[in-house]
């Protein structure tokens, strides 16, 4: 007796929920994303064995380059925008809407309070392509504690971090420390780089 054939069919798969979900996925990570801004001073931090991470909102962080050039960042574009009104008020500089906003919107900087309104004035190529001599920290011209304290009464939940090249001369990161005490902050982060902790 001949043997009957089934006729099989493929069994087909509509793809098209799976299409879409993807889709959703990409525009869910692509709006959530907080992307973090180009950093102006690259810093080498030195490595560590601490687990203790840094905030993610109210964080001023003051950056040591290799050179001892220091630069300034706080998030928030409204503490931003408190902070660079008290500090025009300070400094007797008056800054413009636009400059304020360019301000509350820009990375981390490091030029003198005086040269502030004329490099907010640059394109973003041409504050690239200048060398930012950094803020000034010395005792006749402490611009930095002008800075941390200006934060601090914009945004009294500020917290501090230094975050310092390994290869930086002490001094200059020291100098630093030195004014946060002498603003009567004791309590600030050192950044460094994630170190595996050793087997005993």
């Amino acid at each position: 007796m001949p043997k009957v054939k089934v006729h099989r069919t493929s069994p087909s798969l509509d793809m098209t929920p799976m299409v879409d979900l993807a889709f959703l996925l990409v525009t869910f990570f692509m709006l959530i994303s907080k992307f973090a801004p180009e950093e102006v001073l690259v810093v080498d931090t030195p490595s560590s064995v601490s687990e203790i991470k840094l905030p993610d909102a109210n964080l001023i962080t003051i950056s040591v380059g290799k050179e001892g050039r220091v630069f300034f960042n706080v998030d928030g574009t409204t503490t931003r925008r408190k902070l660079i009104d008290k500090m025009g008020e300070k400094y007797g500089i008056a800054f413009t809407e636009e400059e304020k906003e360019l301000f509350s919107r820009s990375a981390s900087f490091g030029v003198p309070v005086a040269s502030l309104k004329s490099f907010l004035n640059m394109t973003p190529e041409e504050q690239k392509k200048v060398r930012q001599p950094g803020i000034p920290t010395d005792s006749l011209r402490n611009e930095l504690g002008d800075w941390i304290m200006q934060t601090r009464y914009s945004n009294p939940k500020a917290i501090v971090a230094v975050k310092g090249d390994g290869s930086s001369d002490y001094p200059a990161v020291g100098r630093v420390i030195e004014i946060l005490q002498e603003k009567k902050i004791n309590r600030f982060n050192l950044v460094t780089d994630m170190e595996t902790r050793p087997t005993l």
